[in-house]
């Protein structure tokens, strides 16, 4: 389990303890179950990176909702959108071999994480990763569920591929912009692993 799981847990688990030691069997058996649903949330299974070089992997579990042009500080991209459920992994890896170049952290709003605008309008990290290949950048997307997005870097920060960089907390979204120089190996529908699936290939 993530360690930020451990501030919700703990305490849930301890009043379960106190609700089962005054007999109060049903509440006890709440609070646990609702504890058991909190450390699934927050697992953190390993993950083994591909070998292949020049490859751009999924930065989260969840499943492609769009693939599309779009230009980012001028310069012409694609944007790939992952919607995180409830239900997947949300623990967050870097898609690439790099270094944090930025970090830039936007109060916002908390619209449905599917929703067009929660790309622009809703909390979110922008991050800018420096690679061997050039710049990519892709953003924490906090959802109408999720309201915290955490980055475990700063800037300055070198990462692996695949490397555990953050969180999003209960359903969210996250979207990678990718330069023009990049092939997609993707598509929407399909659903991805964190540190895994891969995305893209430069050419």
């Amino acid at each position: 389990m993530v360690r930020d799981g451990y501030k919700f847990v703990v305490p849930v688990l301890c009043a379960g303890v106190v609700a089962l030691a005054l007999g109060w069997k049903f509440t006890a058996g709440l609070l646990l179950l609702f504890c058991v649903g909190v450390a699934f949330f927050f697992r953190d299974p390993e993950r083994l990176p591909p070998v292949e070089g020049g490859v751009v992997v999924s930065p989260a579990d969840g499943r492609i909702m769009e693939i599309a042009e779009e230009a980012l500080e001028g310069r012409p991209g694609r944007r790939i959108s992952i919607f995180l459920s409830i239900w997947d992994v949300h623990v967050n890896r870097s898609p690439m071999a790099g270094r944090f170049r930025e970090v830039e952290y936007r109060p916002g709003r908390f619209y449905n994480a599917m929703r067009s605008r929660a790309s622009v309008e809703n909390e979110q990290n922008i991050i800018h990763l420096q690679t061997e290949r050039g710049e990519m950048v892709f953003k924490q997307i906090a959802g109408a569920i999720a309201r915290r997005v955490v980055c475990w870097k700063a800037p300055g920060d070198s990462v692996k591929l695949g490397e555990r960089i953050g969180l999003i907390r209960f359903g969210s979204r996250m979207d990678v912009w990718l330069p023009q120089n990049t092939e997609i190996l993707t598509r929407p529908g399909q659903h991805v692993s964190a540190g895994v699936s891969v995305l893209a290939r430069w050419r």
